[in-house]
């Protein structure tokens, strides 16, 4: 049966919002952990680990979000491992945000000046020491923008998971559209939501970008 499109139907979109910013929340951490690593070995001094990084990271950078969560969450299955849409958008999301992060801050990191890296090799630091003290420092200040940024391309990529039954904002907006057949009404609600969530973001991004490149200025 039908029903209009209402209050009721509109909270219980904004509600779902919550399964968004966590999912979203859980594959930021995740892949910001991923990502240093990854970020770290691509700029390494031992060969095995570069190529192992570049391999990674092609693989994530070079095939859809989309498929990627079809792999984890049927693959899985196909081993005998029951897995939940919850725990599948989770493992796929955090992998690729490993890998596009790990990609940022590699460029981030060689966006240091070579003059850096030298002056600590003169001093004698050895490779961790450089990272922590001289390197990584320097290259957080460059990635904070781009970070952001891919925050929120994070965010919206999380509406994906809807497709293999992980009930976050997009799904819950489908659900309700199937209820009231009001899809200007829904996904009107549902854009908004996501308007919301990112915006902010976007401009923090920004912000970041110009402060930034007023202070190299200097």
């Amino acid at each position: 049966m039908i029903r209009p499109f209402g209050w009721n139907e509109f909270l219980i979109i904004v509600m779902a919002a919550q399964w968004t910013i966590a999912l979203s929340a859980i594959a930021f951490a995740g892949g910001g952990i991923g990502g240093l690593l990854v970020a770290l070995a691509r700029v390494s001094d031992i060969r095995p680990l570069r190529i192992l990084a570049v391999g990674f990271i092609r693989v994530f950078q070079g095939t859809p979000l989309l498929m990627q969560l079809f792999l984890v969450f049927f693959g899985m299955n196909i081993f005998g491992l029951a897995i939940n849409p919850w725990v599948a958008a989770s493992i796929a999301l955090t992998l690729h945000a490993s890998a596009f992060l790990g990609e940022i801050w590699r460029g981030c990191v060689e966006a240091v000046p070579p003059g850096q890296r030298e002056a600590a090799t003169a001093l004698g630091l050895k490779y961790v020491n450089r990272m922590r003290y001289i390197i990584l420092p320097q290259a957080t200040r460059i990635a904070v923008a781009p970070t952001v940024g891919f925050l929120v391309q994070l965010i919206k990529g999380t509406s994906l998971a809807a497709i293999i039954g992980f009930t976050e904002l997009t799904r819950q907006g489908q659900i309700i559209n199937n209820a009231t057949f009001s899809p200007f009404m829904v996904f009107g609600t549902v854009a908004a939501i996501y308007f919301v969530l990112c915006w902010p973001l976007s401009l923090l991004a920004r912000r970041m970008e110009v402060r930034f490149s007023r202070s190299t200025q200097r």
